[in-house]
C-alpha cells in the first residue's frame, strides 16, 4: 500500500464528485479479461481485498488501474514463423519473400495468443480530496500520460487536472543546493546525485552513498552541468529522490515513521486503514513543503 514513487496532479477546481458517484464510474469500467486475440486490457481494480473500486477514508480516496498484458514473446514468434518458412520454401521452391514472411508472423502470432500468459500491472492513485492533490505511484510520465487518458475517459465529470508545476526549477534549485551546501528548510541532502551537461554532449554523471562537498561536484557544475536527480529526506521521516521533471521516486518511510504504528493485535483491515492514514497525512505535508521549496506553486 505504500507508495514507492509520487507524480503529482493539482486539481485546479473544487471537487464536488460524491464518492459514491465516483465508484460507480469507475466500476462500469472495470478491468475485463484480455479477449483471445487481444494483447492487452485495462480498466479499474479494487485497490484493497474487497469488491469495492474506491478506498475512502477521510476525504482520502485511494483507487487502482488494472493493466492486463499478453505474455507473448517475439523472438517465439520468430522461430515459430521461421519453422513454417522453411518448410513453405521446400514446397513452393523458392524463397518466402518479405510480405509472405510478414504474414507468417501475424498468423503464428494470431495462433498463439489464445495460449499465452497473462500478466497484471496495478497502477495505485491517491485522490486528496481536502487538499487538491491526485498523486500516481508512478515513475515516469509516458505511463502516467496513460493513466491520465484512461481516467479521463472513464469519468466525463473530472474537473481540470493539470500537472503540478512550481515557480522555480527543479533542476535549478537542486543544483543550488547542492552548490552551496544548503538544503531548504525541514530537508536534508542525502548521498545521491545525477548531474547532466547543458550542451550537445549531454554528459552525465552519477554519484551513488557519495559525499556531496567534494571539489569534483564543485568543478563538474561551474563548467555548467546541473543536477537531474537528487538524493534528499524531508523531516527525518521520508527520504526520497527528486527530479528535475519533479518526479519523486525511491519513496522511503523511514523506521521512525514506521514504528509509530504498533503492528501487534491488529486485523488487516485496522492495519490498512492506520498505514493509510499515515501515509497520506504525511506525504500531504512533504508535497507542500516541497513545492514551498521550490518557490511555490505556478497558477
Amino acid at each position: 500500500m505504500w507508495f514507492r514513487n509520487l507524480l503529482v496532479y493539482r486539481i485546479t477546481a473544487p471537487w464536488e464528485v460524491e464518492p459514491d458517484a465516483f465508484e460507480a464510474g469507475l466500476a462500469q469500467n472495470g478491468l475485463q479479461p484480455c479477449g483471445s486475440f487481444a494483447m492487452e486490457s485495462r480498466g479499474w481494480v479494487p485497490p484493497r481485498d474487497s469488491e469495492r473500486f474506491l478506498y475512502d477514508l477521510n476525504r482520502q480516496w485511494l483507487f487502482a488501474l488494472g493493466v492486463d498484458q499478453k505474455i507473448l514473446p517475439s523472438s517465439i514468434v520468430r522461430q515459430v514463423a521461421e519453422e513454417r518458412a522453411a518448410a513453405v520454401e521446400k514446397k513452393q521452391a523458392h524463397p518466402v519473400g518479405r510480405k509472405q514472411m510478414r504474414d507468417l508472423r501475424l498468423q503464428v502470432q494470431d495462433e498463439l495468443l489464445p495460449r499465452a500468459l497473462t500478466r497484471r500491472r496495478t497502477t495505485r492513485a491517491w485522490l486528496d480530496v481536502a487538499n487538491g492533490w491526485l498523486t500516481i505511484d508512478l515513475g515516469a510520465e509516458a505511463k502516467a500520460d496513460e493513466f491520465m487518458e484512461f481516467f479521463r475517459r472513464s469519468y466525463d465529470r473530472l474537473p481540470t487536472i493539470v500537472r503540478l508545476d512550481t515557480q522555480r526549477s527543479p533542476g535549478a534549485m537542486m543544483t543550488h543546493w547542492v552548490e552551496t551546501g544548503e538544503a531548504p528548510s525541514g530537508f536534508t541532502v542525502d548521498r545521491d546525485l545525477e548531474l547532466q551537461a547543458a550542451d550537445g554532449s549531454k554528459a552525465i554523471v552519477r554519484y551513488s552513498n557519495h559525499n556531496l562537498d567534494g571539489k569534483d561536484i564543485q568543478a563538474h557544475i561551474r563548467t555548467g552541468k546541473t543536477a537531474t536527480k537528487l538524493g534528499m529526506t524531508w523531516q527525518d521521516r521520508i527520504s526520497f529522490v527528486l527530479t528535475d521533471q519533479l518526479l519523486v521516486k525511491r519513496v522511503n518511510f523511514l523506521d521512525v515513521l514506521r514504528n509509530e504504528v504498533a503492528d501487534e493485535g491488529q486485523d488487516p483491515d485496522e492495519k490498512f486503514d492506520i498505514d493509510f492514514a499515515l501515509m497520506t497525512g504525511e506525504l500531504t505535508k512533504c508535497i507542500a513543503d516541497l513545492a514551498e521549496a521550490l518557490g511555490g506553486i505556478k497558477h
